[in-house]
């Protein structure tokens, strides 16, 4: 298989190593790779014999047409040519994408197999029970229980409990604070009714289960209090219990709830946050003959640190403790979009079970950090000019001024009443510059910088704040 292989001087020499042992033409277009033209690379193809072309992932241009003129397929190769040594070796196994980057297309044909195996892993799991058609223990994989704190005073229940499905939950818990009364827990489960997923309650007063019952799945918590209140209603309603310890052990208020006929019980040791016994709760979780609960959530609210890591790490811990069901929480601001980073934290545990980490899996949780640092050519240049601080007064521009927002997961550029709505601040620039409400240059380089800030708050989650500082 014959490869021609275009790239810019700048980085001839890393493609030249990357093709070593490959019959490849190796051919420099110019200065940068990204700036082949179909008319260059056709004049390339039409000098040789080749089965295959493969251009810089970074070029833009369609090289459709030169496909049809010569019957030589045009794949895009990596973004980065550092990458490219890790892409050659799998052209026997695999066909590139003609407009994705391979490093970009290989990554995703990786998650979509990752994905592929956790479903057919679920499928053919093993459980102790099930949840509303939810597998719980066994061979299963460890499900996300997610609470939602305060119910009876949210605005809209029914659109919570599916953000939160929608984000990865399995189970989805719904809390009550002290001042919650039997009226308020059946009109919120009469809201969210017509969701046909597991719901679970959060509370020990027996008044507010109770109110719960006919409809909820799984109940949290019971122990030697309520159990001989409540328990044998539990037990006729059918619903599932977690069973926590207190002034009794765990294995004492499991069995009152065994006697109180409830057939499915999750025993939830305690974790404690960290700083307050962590290490010491952990040795509470040993293979127990019911299910297990890991309260991840209950740790990571009370560190101030970033949940992504802290997501992945008590997920680990909760998998080599044998856990079934682990709890997470988004109720603080530094807290938002655990329960989507718990989800792929327990698929990623789920595919390192034959694995001795939880690496190259084909899914993770990396965010702001690489994998793996890329090594480019540096730039090079003849002249040097040190760049001046911008004037502190600056031109208005005649069109007027931009008010930039988010609106949940779209930028809003504003102006003379006007909105450009997009998700992307290239294209809501290039709509503000095909309309025409931008003419000074100066002008559009602040309106790039505050539209792609507003993309970067929306990707990871934070706050925007025009001309401020990400």
């Amino acid at each position: 298989m014959r490869i021609l292989l275009p790239t810019g001087a700048a980085t001839e020499a890393i493609v030249r190593a990357a093709a070593q042992g490959f019959d490849a033409d190796v051919v420099v277009t110019g200065e940068i790779a990204s700036f082949l033209t179909p008319h260059h690379l056709y004049k390339l193809i039409k000098k040789g014999q080749y089965d295959m072309a493969i251009v810089s992932g970074m070029c833009t241009a369609s090289f459709a047409q030169v496909e049809r003129a010569t019957g030589v397929p045009v794949y895009r190769g990596p973004r980065h040519a550092a990458d490219l040594a890790l892409v050659l070796p799998l052209l026997d196994t695999i066909t590139l994408s003609r407009t994705v980057p391979a490093d970009e297309f290989l990554a995703g044909k990786k998650a979509k197999q990752a994905y592929i195996l956790i479903d057919a892993m679920e499928r053919d799991a093993s459980s102790d029970y099930l949840i509303r058609g939810i597998k719980i223990g066994g061979t299963s994989r460890m499900k996300v229980l997610a609470e939602i704190m305060d119910t009876h005073r949210c605005e809209d229940i029914w659109e919570e409990v599916e953000r939160s499905f929608a984000s990865g939950a399995d189970i989805v818990d719904l809390g009550f604070g002290f001042d919650a009364t039997p009226g308020d827990v059946m009109r919120v489960f009469d809201a969210a009714g017509d969701i046909d997923r597991p719901l679970a309650i959060d509370t020990q007063d027996p008044d507010l289960i109770r109110a719960a019952l006919g409809r909820v799945d799984l109940v949290l918590s019971l122990q030697s209090k309520n159990i001989p209140l409540v328990g044998k209603e539990v037990a006729k309603a059918g619903a599932a219990a977690v069973v926590v310890p207190d002034k009794h052990t765990l294995s004492y208020n499991i069995n009152l709830a065994k006697k109180a006929g409830i057939q499915r019980i999750i025993a939830d040791p305690l974790l404690q946050p960290a700083g307050s016994g962590l290490s010491d709760s952990l040795k509470r979780f040993r293979k127990s003959t019911f299910p297990l609960f890991f309260g991840a959530g209950n740790v990571v609210e009370l560190l101030d640190a970033d949940s992504i890591g802290a997501n992945a790490l008590l997920a680990g811990l909760a998998m080599e403790a044998g856990a079934s069901v682990i709890f997470t929480s988004e109720h603080s601001d530094k807290t938002q979009g655990s329960i989507r980073e718990m989800r792929r934290a327990t698929e990623m545990m789920a595919l390192s079970r034959d694995r001795p980490y939880p690496k190259d899996l084909g899914i993770d949780l990396l965010v702001l950090k690489e994998k793996r640092r890329r090594r480019e050519p540096p730039v090079e240049y003849d002249t040097l000019i040190m760049a001046k601080p911008m004037p502190a007064v600056i031109e208005y521009d005649p069109k007027g001024n931009f008010r930039i927002g988010i609106e949940g997961d779209t930028i809003i550029a504003v102006i003379n009443g006007r909105a450009v709505r997009g998700k992307h601040w290239q294209d809501v620039f290039y709509t503000i510059a095909k309309n025409g409400d931008v003419t000074l240059l100066d002008h559009a380089a602040y309106l790039g910088r505050e539209l792609y800030k507003a993309e970067l708050a929306i990707r990871y989650g934070r706050s925007f704040e025009q001309d401020g500082e990400f």
